[in-house]
């Protein structure tokens, strides 16, 4: 029996990890979870599954369910997610959570010798350096849940490093694939989260239709695996069947296929180094698809993508400022404040005008961080052009 805690159960991930732990209920049980502000969702989850704590964002939400559940313990916001990092007794984090807000309750999980499952990609774009530094200190584990890294993890297994010649990670191309930059101009946001194979939450199905997800799944792959940003490609796959594929120095390529399905790679990264009957409405059949597809990105029509591997290179404070204006030009797009396009202005300008930092502790990342967001939101409203 494997003992999880999980936050961000409400989300895509989060739900899709619930439905593994009840497919296989002898293997996994979740001890704590977190949940936000949708009580609604979090009052289903309950119905099945029975935590000892539950975190949520808001004080009044966690006083009026400690009264429904008083067999439960509740916590609330930032703290509360930190508090639950902390537990003694379970054996992974389930990391689903959004954003920034993820780093910290990672990073308080390896100090408090537990393995990671990770989804918030946030966690290594920012801070990567500190998490590798900490797995070291402590000794523990990170398991990739993205559907590209576990597909490389899977590639890896049972083959050496010094064998490997570069990691190449595929990309749908999200919901705008086909569209010119003209014709990108005065797409709205129900067409920028209709995305074509994945069901995701809607802050990284926007970040998928301007590329920023796959500019941080490069930098995520870069610490994960210790691989340099010149042995890191992309290429576009619509059909999503290969997740990504590693080539070796004999230029063997060894590439990971299934259905578009995030509940397969969050089941290897808890299973690991096992693998377990997964229940799937639709397995992968390539001979219903028959064809598949591929090209290089354009990186004129995304500069998202290029700007990622220029701010990995760059490191310092750079990856929390350009992550930080990302989410609030992402928020702002989705609340109607802003234009598609300008997402990229907002970001680029962001990375280009911060002041280089480097970054030595958790405070030099929620300085990049606050740098980013105040920068972000001047250009929203208009004070800063």
């Amino acid at each position: 029996m494997k003992r999880l805690v999980l936050l961000g159960a409400t989300g895509s991930i989060g739900v899709q990890t619930i439905d593994v732990v009840l497919q296989h209920p002898d293997l996994f049980e979740i001890e704590a979870l977190s949940a936000g502000k949708n009580i609604a969702k979090l009052k289903e989850i309950l119905a099945d599954v029975h935590p000892h704590t539950v975190c949520v964002q808001n004080q009044s939400d966690m006083e009026n369910l400690q009264q429904e559940y008083p067999d439960i313990r509740f916590v609330c916001g930032d703290e509360g997610l930190n508090e639950l990092a902390a537990l003694k007794d379970y054996d992974v984090l389930v990391n689903a959570l959004v954003g920034f807000v993820g780093f910290m309750p990672t990073l308080t999980a390896i100090q408090n010798h537990h393995d990671v499952a990770l989804a918030n990609k946030e966690t290594l774009v920012v801070g990567g350096e500190l998490i590798n530094r900490a797995l070291k200190t402590y000794g523990q584990k990170l398991y990739p849940i993205d559907s590209e890294h576990s597909a490389i993890f899977q590639c890896l297994q049972g083959n050496r490093k010094d064998d490997l010649l570069r990691l190449i990670i595929t990309a749908s191309g999200g919901s705008f694939r086909t569209k010119t930059r003209a014709e990108l101009k005065d797409v709205t946001v129900e067409q920028a989260l209709a995305h074509p194979n994945w069901s995701m939450g809607a802050k990284i199905t926007i970040d998928s239709a301007d590329m920023m997800n796959k500019g941080f799944e490069v930098m995520e792959a870069h610490w994960l695996f210790d691989v340099d940003y010149d042995h890191i490609d992309v290429l576009m796959h619509r059909e999503s069947v290969i997740h990504s594929m590693v080539e070796y120095r004999d230029h063997s390529v060894i590439a990971q296929l299934g259905a578009p399905d995030m509940r397969l790679p969050i089941q290897y990264a808890l299973s690991w180094p096992d693998r377990f009957e997964l229940h799937q409405d639709k397995p992968l059949d390539l001979a219903e698809i028959a064809e598949l597809h591929f090209e290089k990105p354009d990186v004129r029509r995304f500069p998202l993508l290029s700007l990622a591997y220029e701010t990995g290179r760059k490191g310092g404070n750079l990856p929390g400022v350009m992550n930080a204006a990302n989410e609030a030009a992402n928020l702002a797009f989705r609340q109607g404040k802003i234009p598609f396009l300008k997402i990229e202005d907002i970001v680029i300008s962001a990375v280009y005008r911060a002041p280089f930092k480097e970054v030595n502790d958790v405070q030099d990342l929620i300085e990049a961080n606050a740098w980013g967001q105040s920068f972000a939101l001047k250009m929203i409203d208009g004070d800063v052009k």
